[in-house]
This record gives C-alpha cells, structure tokens and sequence, in this order.
C-alpha cells in the first residue's frame, strides 16, 4: 500500500513538472525584457508575501535559500504543488479593461539524502510573457507619423532544477540550486495600412536553453530555549544565456527582413539578505531584501539611426525587492480544536522595476498578502496541508498603465512519514 502511495506521487510530480511551469500574465509590461519576473516561492511563504530566504523549516520545501534544505528531517518526504489564478484591472485615462488568468506554477519535491543533507528537485517558473491590446500608435520614421497598432506577446522562461542543502556546523547550512533554464518569447507589433502607408508586421523573438545557479547561507542563532534567530543570504550567479535574439520586419507581402544578435540574452547577478524570528514553533516574523543587477547588462533593440539590431545599453534597472511576513499558528498539536491549528499568515513589500519605459521610470509595485494553512487529516497524521492565500498587487503611475491585481495561490504540501520503520509485536 505505501509502496504504491509512492509511486503515485512520483509519478504525479514527473507529470506535473513536464508541464508548463511559468506563471500566467495579462501584462502589458511583460512586453519589456524577458517578461514579468515570476514569484519563486512555494505555497506556505506566498502568505507570507513570498519571503524565504531567512526561513528555516523541516515542514515546507523553501527553495528561495537551498541552505533550508538542510532542516528536513530522516522521515518525511515533501511534494509541494501549486496553482494561482489572478483578477487584473488595468486603467489608463478614463479606459478602464478587465483580464483573467489561471496557471500552474510549480512542482517541487523535498526529501533528506543523508545524515544533515537535504535534497530539493522540481520545476519554477522564472518570466512570464503575455498580453494583447490595440489602439495604441506606432511611430514610422521613414513616414514622421503615427498608425494604429497592435501588440502581443507570448512566451516566458522556465527551470528544472536539483538543490542540496548541507548543514555543515550545528548552526551552519550551505546549499546551492542548479537548474535547466528554458523557454521562448515572441512580441509582435502590426500596423495597419492608412493612405499611403503600407501594412507592417514587426516580430522580435528569442529561444532560451541554458543554466541556472545559486548558492545560499543560514546561520541560526538560539536566543533562548524556545526563541531562536535565522540569518540567510543568497548568490545568484549572472552569465549569458546563449541565445540569438532576432526582429523581423515585413511590409506589406514583401519578403520579411531578418537581423540578429549573436549571444545577446544574459541575466545578472543577484544577492539576497533574510532574517526570521521564529518563537516556541507558534509565531515566525521574516523580512527578505534582494538586488537583481540588470542595470549592468544590455538588451537588444533596433536602432532606426543605423538601420541595425543590436545590443543597447539604458534599457534596464536594478531590481530592488523587499517583503515582510509572518506566520502564526495558535497550538499546531492541539487535540480539542481544529483552528488552534491553523497557520495565519500575512506579508507586505515593495519591488522595483527592471526595466524602464522609453528611459523613463517604470512603476513601483505594491503587494500585500494574507493567507491560511489548514492541515490535512488522514490515518496517518495531519503534517500535510492545504494553503490558501490571497495577494493584491498594484502598479500605480500616472503616466502609464496602473495595474490593480488580486491574485489567488493554491498549494498542497504533501508531507507523510513514509520512511518511518513499524515495529511489530
């Protein structure tokens, strides 16, 4: 029977990480860059509006730090999946559109190796592309005027990845994250004819196959019996993607024109910092900051002047994150109610774009997040859990598209002792 519950998870899990990982989105700003930059957390943290890198728990897969791998304990074996659907409002003037979206967004496994060492696997999402909307006006050069237009977009990037978490001293954990990262984007802008001017069709288009790494650090420390302090930090690792970006412009039935960019596609070096303070296993504060330097890097675009598509500098920004969050659970063994049980859950941040709009600032995201952790009773026990957790994010500017969003996370956490020896008598 157990022998079986096993192979069904497993094969559950290869099922669900062979399916598109990537996050859904409707946004008109996924048309810039490699897309919206995707939420990596897992279920439980999403309440907690997506921290992790200072968090340290045996009970959830976290693989925001792959140093947390490492407080799994020898009987328990993870699977933690999870989906979102999202409500989009997006004003501009006095236009006003609504937009709807539900997706898949991960599949991720946790178990420990051997003795201090933890091993995580699954699937992230990383970019999302996705939008579509018209009315707005091309500008044509070779004309000095303006046509209508119509943008879409679609694609995003994806990883597969392995994590090892290795508690190297009682207090200290090293992990590192490596995975397959892959995925493609199209953006197609198409005018249509007015007077004189011919119909065109612009399509700027990618196909990313390349890696992924980083590393990451916790040092807990003990403030008493029943406190203890966890400091976390990260390192993602920047390189090229080896991919060759390409925009091809066809006017009207003429033969479409093709240039490319050789190696163009990178991503950069980040850093992470997190702390968590965690009281009797019932309350857990954390606070997370990151910094993803894009404004380093280049990104292709086609320069008019020259008539040539190529790497241009001042497209992108270093992306700056910072998210709070807490978690508390009343009395997670109590026998006599159900709610003393439950995980209450509530987070806050702010993050800045990587990118900007014809050189001026893009807008600043505000989140906040409330959530619940409701365990799962079975014949076994109750370590499994089901989380909910609601997320309102907005992008107010007054010069571009404010964006309203409520989205809602879905995650199941399988978490049995499937490797627990029964003693017979």
């Amino acid at each position: 029977m157990m022998k079986t519950k096993i192979i069904g998870c497993l094969m559950l899990a290869a099922i669900a990480m062979t399916a598109s990982a990537q996050g859904g989105t409707n946004s008109p700003y996924s048309q810039y860059g490699l897309g919206v930059l995707n939420d990596r957390s897992q279920s439980a943290s999403r309440g907690m509006n997506g921290v992790g890198i200072g968090l340290r728990q045996g009970s959830m897969a976290n693989t925001l730090n792959p140093a947390s791998y490492s407080a799994v304990d020898s009987l328990t074996m993870i699977f933690d999946m999870g989906m979102a659907g999202q409500f989009t409002n997006f004003k501009e003037g006095s236009t006003r559109v609504n937009a709807k979206r539900a997706s898949f967004e991960y599949a991720v496994g946790l178990f420990r190796a051997a003795k201090n060492v933890g091993v995580s696997f699954g699937v992230l999402p990383f970019s999302s592309v996705g939008y579509s909307y018209s009315g707005s006006s091309q500008y044509l050069k070779e004309f000095d005027t303006k046509v209508p237009a119509t943008y879409n977009g679609s694609g995003g990037l994806r990883q597969a990845f392995v994590g090892v978490g290795w508690r190297l001293l009682k207090s200290l954990s090293l992990g590192v994250n490596v995975a397959y990262l892959w995925g493609d984007y199209e953006h197609i802008v198409q005018t249509s004819s007015v007077n004189n001017i011919n119909a065109t069709k612009k399509t700027y288009s990618a196909s990313v196959s390349s890696y992924n790494i980083d590393f990451g650090l916790q040092y807990e420390q003990p403030l008493s019996k029943r406190d203890v302090l966890t400091f976390g930090a990260t390192v993602g690792l920047g390189h090229k993607l080896g991919a060759d970006p390409e925009y091809q412009v066809q006017v009207a039935s003429n033969t479409a024109t093709t240039y490319s960019v050789n190696d163009a596609l990178e991503i950069p070096m980040s850093y992470g910092v997190g702390l968590s303070y965690n009281h009797d296993n019932r309350l857990t504060v954390a606070v997370d900051g990151t910094l993803q330097q894009w404004g380093d890097l280049k990104f292709p675009a086609f320069n008019s002047s020259s008539n040539q598509y190529e790497l241009t500098g001042g497209m992108l920004e270093n992306r700056v994150q910072v998210n709070a969050g807490v978690d508390f659970v009343p009395d997670a063994v109590s026998l006599t109610s159900y709610l003393k049980r439950v995980h209450y859950r509530f987070g806050a941040g702010l993050t800045t774009p990587y990118y900007n709009i014809g050189g001026a600032d893009a807008p600043k995201e505000l989140s906040v997040s409330i959530g619940l952790g409701l365990p799962i009773q079975n014949a076994y026990n109750n370590r499994s859990v089901l989380n909910i957790s609601g997320q309102f994010v907005r992008s107010s500017s007054d010069r571009f598209i404010t964006e309203n969003t409520f989205r809602i996370n879905i995650g199941l956490t399988f978490n049995e002792r499937w490797f627990a020896k029964w003693k017979v008598e």
